[in-house]
């Protein structure tokens, strides 16, 4: 599903009616409604209910205008409150406002705050059609007051394309916003409704069909996709009757240290359950039967090891021998940032020949010499958190989250890499200029081991021949999906990453056993 800019969209629309010669009080019709519609289906009808709409003077308070059309004939009770005078409604807005006008349904226009709050009072429901996409500052005056009150009221509340106040670009609150039960938004998502704290504000999210033709769309060549069940269902595959694990990669964990042997552990058991037909551990020496008890379904290889517990000098040399015969890599879960360690991780970036996901600590080991991700052999896949973004590029993690999207999508480019970067709404951006955002997954997930499941998973796929890309996406959704499923059973406060890997399988076959 493609996700769109306040302009994009802008674009598209102008498209529509321009080069397609569809008349926009037609595109505001349809919208009016699959309102109607996603209203009915959210409320299971709208029988005896009273619906107050609060309406802007531009396009989005002419869908709300629309919908109180709608509404009436329907024999639903509605009310309208105005933010503005008549004579300040255009275009579109003022063909349904002057249609509305002619019928027997209330419309204040710039009412005072008494006669609001007896719209709110009065209402069951109400409409959020105050500004839409277009909002680029703070809102200040009547209508944060507005905004307030409807918050207040403790009625559900429907937003028209995205609640107002929410930024439609950065997900960020401006100023002040509605929080939404349902929003119901037009032809497209849009990336304030998937980028927090907008997403937290959007209820639940609908993308309605308002007439826009395809073309009109593609014409715009939109670059930024979310990451949802449909996506995934598309990737996976069943396996052949003849099938053998040779035919699912073989994956090689470089991980642990001491102290850390759980995340080579947490690693290796989220490889084993996403499909990956045979995992080996390289671990320093002393760790292997620690973690040869705890995953045996894994092989070990005792890796040199430095006199503080840590993969040491000369192990670069053995494991480079070893992934010769592999499929895939990970490399980072709990290495440490001893300074062997540091070298050793630095030597196989450089060298390796196989696909490979960089983690952790192997993040950490390449501060300072990012140069060496451009002269990488093979395809890379890094998996930083916020605060490993930060260091990466010298920045605070705050600057890291306010600009999410762009910030993934100039490394990957610039260092040829697909990166993940973890966190509510992870994003995954590739060399090529594509940004995905994935829908899955929950706060229960802030607990130490689930990046070390996530990243163990991201190698078995790669190891089963998925591009670095696919891999990334198909790995990111499947691991919110299954800290979704032990969401459910758990509770969030309650869970730990062995949950999540519990629950792989069966986020794997919610993805791919229904049509």
């Amino acid at each position: 599903m493609k996700i769109a800019t306040a302009v994009q969209m802008g674009n598209i629309d102008g498209r529509a009616i321009q080069e397609f010669g569809i008349p926009g009080v037609v595109l505001m019709e349809n919208a009016a409604s699959a309102l109607l519609r996603e209203m009915e289906r959210f409320f299971e009808g709208l029988a005896g209910v009273r619906v107050g709409i609060i309406c802007g003077k531009g396009n989005n308070g002419g869908d709300g205008l629309a919908l109180a059309r709608l509404l009436s004939i329907g024999g639903v009770p509605v009310r309208v409150a105005l933010l503005a005078p008549f004579d300040a409604v255009s275009g579109e807005a003022k063909i349904n406002l002057d249609v509305l006008r002619t019928m027997d349904v209330e419309i204040l226009p710039s009412p005072s705050e008494g006669p609001l709050r007896d719209i709110v009072s009065w209402s069951d429901i109400l409409v959020d059609a105050m500004l839409g996409v277009g909002l680029s500052s703070s809102i200040t005056g009547q209508y944060a007051q507005v905004v307030e009150m409807i918050n207040a009221s403790g009625r559900p509340i429907v937003a028209v394309d995205i609640p107002t106040g929410i930024d439609a670009d950065r997900g960020v609150v401006l100023g002040t916003a509605i929080r939404a039960d349902l929003t119901v938004t037009m032809a497209l998502l849009k990336r304030g409704l998937v980028l927090y704290p907008g997403a937290d504000h959007g209820g639940m999210v609908r993308v309605v069909d308002i007439g826009i033709p395809p073309a009109a769309v593609e014409q715009e060549q939109i670059g930024l996709a979310l990451l949802d069940r449909g996506y995934a269902w598309g990737m996976l595959g069943k396996r052949r009757a003849d099938a053998h694990k040779g035919d699912f990669g073989h994956l090689l964990i470089a991980a642990g240290s001491y102290g850390k042997a759980g995340a080579a552990v947490m690693a290796a058991r989220g490889a084993l359950r996403s499909g990956a037909g045979l995992v080996t551990v390289a671990a320093p020496n002393s760790l292997v039967p620690s973690i040869q008890q705890q995953v045996v379904e894994s092989m070990c290889f005792p890796a040199a090891e430095s006199i503080d517990g840590t993969v040491g000098t000369g192990a670069d040399e053995e494991l480079l021998r070893v992934s010769e015969t592999m499929s895939a890599c990970v490399l980072g879960p709990g290495l440490s940032t001893h300074q062997e360690t540091v070298q050793v991780v630095r030597s196989l970036v450089k060298r390796i020949t196989v696909p490979t996901v960089i983690d952790a600590d192997g993040l950490n080991a390449l501060v300072g010499s990012l140069d060496i991700l451009t002269s990488a052999k093979a395809p890379l896949v890094l998996t930083p958190h916020p605060g490993e973004m930060g260091r990466l590029l010298g920045i605070t993690t705050a600057e890291v989250q306010n600009n999410r999207l762009g910030i993934a999508a100039d490394f990957a480019k610039q260092h040829t890499v697909t990166l993940v970067l973890k966190g509510a709404g992870t994003v995954v951006a590739n060399p090529d200029g594509d940004v995905f955002i994935n829908s899955s997954g929950n706060p229960g997930m802030a607990t130490g081991g689930t990046g070390d499941v996530l990243t163990g998973m991201i190698g078995a796929l790669l190891a089963q021949g998925y591009t670095a890309t696919d891999a990334a996406c198909l790995g990111v959704y499947l691991h919110g999906l299954a800290g979704d499923l032990a969401a459910r059973e758990k509770g969030e406060m309650g869970m730990i990453a062995g949950d999540v890997i519990e629950k792989i399988p069966a986020a794997i076959t919610e993805t791919i056993g229904k049509e």
